[in-house]
């Protein structure tokens, strides 16, 4: 009779041990991106807009990160793995890596962003 309930009561341990490691890893995974978004400003044409201010480099501490296109055309994010576009008023989910962004069609004398995710 002692080991029988001794063996229940160490099932019913592991069980709520698992159902609650279950339920802590189901909540950290489960980190929203931080957003960068790309905005038209002159000159240059396309900018990063981060706290308020425009600026031409970006450095972001985070797994992933949402580009937000608010230019006025659509917009090319170029790093070692390919090419992907982002068209106006969409976003994409970006990496740990090393992007430039350009406008699609651009002048030569328009900016080249340069996004780093760390």
């Amino acid at each position: 009779m002692k080991i029988s309930l001794i063996s229940v009561a160490v099932a019913a341990a592991i069980c709520a041990a698992a159902l609650g490691t279950g339920r802590a890893l189901a909540t950290t995974s489960q980190t929203a991106p931080k957003t960068v978004k790309i905005a038209m400003h002159d000159p240059g044409c396309h900018w990063f807009l981060v706290h308020g201010q425009y600026t031409k480099k970006d450095t972001v501490r985070a797994n992933r990160v949402r580009l937000v296109n608010q230019d006025e055309a659509a917009l090319k994010v170029t790093s070692r793995n390919g090419t992907k576009r982002i068209a106006v008023g969409a976003s994409i989910v970006v990496g740990h890596g090393s992007y430039v962004i350009m406008m699609v069609g651009q002048a030569a004398d328009d900016n080249y962003l340069k996004l780093t995710v760390r």
